[in-house]
């Protein structure tokens, strides 16, 4: 997800292969029929490279959530982020927000605060996710993949930006990584997954592969970067009243 970059030319037969296998959920074959109920919501997660999206499309298509990049840094707003926001809405789809995080640029309190002041804030109006913190390998330097922290020091940092994030729109952000960033920079740490939704990336498998420490289930799954939807492919790991509740406060639904 990271940068606004070049998404890969992957489509056709494999994206739709990889879809299917996706709509698979611990073991049980789902429908892939966007207007059935019983089957897994299915959303995407855009930035600038999308720009303009034709978002009565992605919602024919079965786009039922999106989320949007609105920061990266303190000096990264996505100059779209309100038209595809706002696009999303009007066109009956549930959106949030997502910080793409440099923990080596400034602290967590600060890079939250930052989020919400450019469009992560979060109402409890049945289309609002909660903001999502986008955390994994430094796309800047393969020298410090861990942006030069500690793995407490990495920890305390992703504390201080939920801490922020909670006091100024009173959710807990969504977390977005994959399992091996979480268990190699955090070292695994086990603090998060109590109170915070899991918004895992594997692409390319059948199902979300081994979680970061401490989580025992997913509630977002990032499973490709090409498909149907605009950006990257994703399921919710529920149904569609159970997304309309996270919408509205309630809790990440659990197995």
């Amino acid at each position: 997800m990271a940068r606004d970059r070049t998404p890969s030319g992957r489509r056709g037969t494999r994206a739709t292969a990889l879809l299917a296998a996706a709509l698979t959920v611990a073991g049980t074959a789902l429908s892939p029929s966007p207007a059935s109920a019983a089957s897994p919501p299915r959303g995407h997660d855009v930035s600038s490279h999308q720009k303009n999206v034709d978002w009565p499309r992605a919602k024919a298509k079965g786009a039922r959530f999106v989320y949007i990049k609105a920061t990266e840094s303190t000096n990264y707003v996505n100059p779209y982020f309100a038209r595809q926001y706002d696009g999303a809405r009007a066109a009956g789809i549930v959106r949030g927000a997502y910080h793409f995080a440099l923990p080596d640029r400034s602290s967590g309190r600060t890079q939250a605060a930052y989020l919400v002041r450019h469009g992560g804030a979060w109402r409890a109006d049945g289309w609002t996710l909660p903001p999502a913190l986008d955390i994994e390998y430094n796309p800047y330097s393969a020298r410090h993949r861990c942006y030069g922290l500690s793995k407490a020091g990495m920890t305390g940092w992703i504390r201080s930006f939920s801490d922020e994030v909670r006091r100024l729109t009173g959710r807990r952000p969504v977390i977005y990584t994959t399992a091996h960033w979480w268990n190699t920079c955090t070292g695994g740490s086990r603090a998060f997954a109590s109170n915070h939704a899991l918004w895992v990336a594997r692409h390319g498998s059948a199902d979300a592969g081994a979680l970061p420490a401490g989580w025992s289930f997913w509630t977002f799954w990032q499973y490709d970067n090409a498909g149907a939807l605009p950006g990257d492919q994703n399921l919710f790991n529920g149904t569609r009243a159970q997304l309309r509740k996270f919408t509205l406060g309630g809790r990440f639904p659990t197995p």
